[in-house]
């Protein structure tokens, strides 16, 4: 299962645009390496704008010489920033989408995790691009406090599933929530779930005892 249709097409039209913040884009490029589900869908987009670039007069590039440098350089200001905290050992995972490589590293066996609750790990990645972005790693059977967001919140599962109110989401869905969504994400039993979120405002834990957590682990 993935977040509502029309909010799903709207986030695949803004990727095919190239219109997304920096870590959306690079969700919704992990999402078509891990689902074939909507590949189509957006190769059809970019088809065209393609053919819409094709009837549009051309434009000189200025300073051609620096923007092919910039194109080309492998340097990348993301790569490597994993934040700090005790490391824990995870359960076996396949090789990270390429897209979020720049972003997380090449293994999750790099990732520094941070104890939020127990069961429950998180490493944040800080802000990119106006975003927060973090990987979250649930296990297996636990369950998140209940909570909102302020402001917009994407959620790529990458290993393992999730339920909550909206439905059940495996590898390669994507999840939607922001103010209008109160929920409490359960980890599928039997296996981690590991997540990588995007968020464009802060969570708030709703329940009697996420409230009291919520001034330590925001």
């Amino acid at each position: 299962m993935e977040t509502n249709v029309t909010g799903m097409d709207e986030l695949l039209a803004g990727y095919a645009a190239g219109s997304l913040s920096y870590p959306a884009q690079a969700l919704v490029g992990a999402h078509l390496e891990l689902s074939g589900r909507n590949r189509g869908y957006v190769s059809s987009l970019e088809t065209l704008a393609g053919l819409d670039l094709e009837a549009a007069e051309p434009v000189a590039l200025s300073d051609r010489d620096t923007a092919l440098g910039a194109i080309f350089s492998t340097e990348d200001p993301f790569v490597g920033n994993l934040g700090s905290g005790s490391r824990e050992s995870l359960s076996p995972v396949p090789a990270l989408p390429r897209s979020l490589q720049a972003i997380i590293g090449t293994s999750l066996d790099d990732v520094a995790w941070k104890r939020l609750l127990p069961g429950v790990r998180e490493c944040r990645f800080g802000e990119i691009d106006g975003c927060n972005t973090s990987l979250l790693w649930v296990r297996g059977g636990r369950a998140l406090p209940s909570h909102t967001h302020h402001g917009a919140e994407l959620t790529l599962v990458l290993q393992g599933g999730f339920s909550d109110d909206d439905g059940h989401f495996v590898t390669g869905d994507i999840a939607f929530a922001d103010g209008d969504v109160d929920h409490k994400p359960i980890a599928d039993k039997g296996e981690d779930c590991i997540c990588f979120a995007v968020t464009a405002g802060r969570l708030e834990l709703t329940g009697p005892i996420g409230r009291w957590f919520d001034p330590f682990i925001s």
